[in-house]
């Protein structure tokens, strides 16, 4: 059995809850001004660019990532949405519950998101967004490696140390520390700045 995952957390201050709050948010803000501005531009050019050619958008994650993967299906499908012109289409590959798991049983959890993109006929014209904070969880990397074959352009949202997946990325939003909770909030706001930019320049081009 793995090793439970918490384990690898780095804690804060332990004078108090609200201590621990505030050394919290204050690396929360800290990791978020580390991203890369060229690699957040990239994003931005890359979503107008799909939406443009009606290419798809897939996203996957496991656990915690998997929550953000259906968030962001909501908010990048019906948050940018304006009635009468092309949206974004999202597709996450952990909605379907009988078939992630029909997958997972007859050819093994690895191949749990990269059949999925196959069956869907993945192509250069779409991208695929990969959600993990360790970056080297196995039907992540299957999934990328599976796309980089086809020359889909990957965005992947990773944390710690970004593992194959930050390797394997066309574009890298890495946040830079050994904290599930950390990581997994700074790829929430990451996907919401990242949904309501998007909203405003296609407005702004398109509205």
């Amino acid at each position: 059995m793995s090793s439970d995952p918490r384990s690898k957390n780095k804690t804060f201050c332990k004078d108090g809850i609200k201590a621990y709050l505030d050394e919290y948010a204050s690396k929360l803000n800290s990791c978020l001004q580390l991203i890369s501005e060229v690699d957040l531009d990239k994003t931005r050019s890359l979503l107008l660019e799909v939406r443009k050619s009606q290419g798809r958008i897939f996203v996957a994650g496991n656990g915690g990532s998997a929550a953000i993967a259906e968030h962001l299906g909501c908010d990048w499908h019906k948050g940018v949405h304006i009635h009468s012109k092309p949206g974004l289409q999202i597709h996450s590959l952990v909605s379907n519950v009988a078939l992630l798991t029909a997958v997972s049983n007859d050819f093994g959890y690895q191949k749990s998101f990269s059949y999925q993109l196959e069956l869907s006929q993945l192509s250069k014209n779409d991208a695929l967004v990969l959600i993990s904070s360790s970056g080297n969880s196995d039907n992540i990397i299957e999934a990328a490696k599976y796309a980089k074959s086809l020359g889909c352009r990957i965005i992947g949202l990773t944390g710690f140390s970004g593992g194959q997946l930050k390797q394997l990325s066309d574009i890298s939003l890495h946040v830079p520390y050994d904290n599930y909770g950390l990581v997994e909030d700074a790829h929430q706001i990451l996907m919401h700045v990242i949904a309501q930019f998007h909203d405003l320049e296609y407005l702004n081009k398109h509205g």
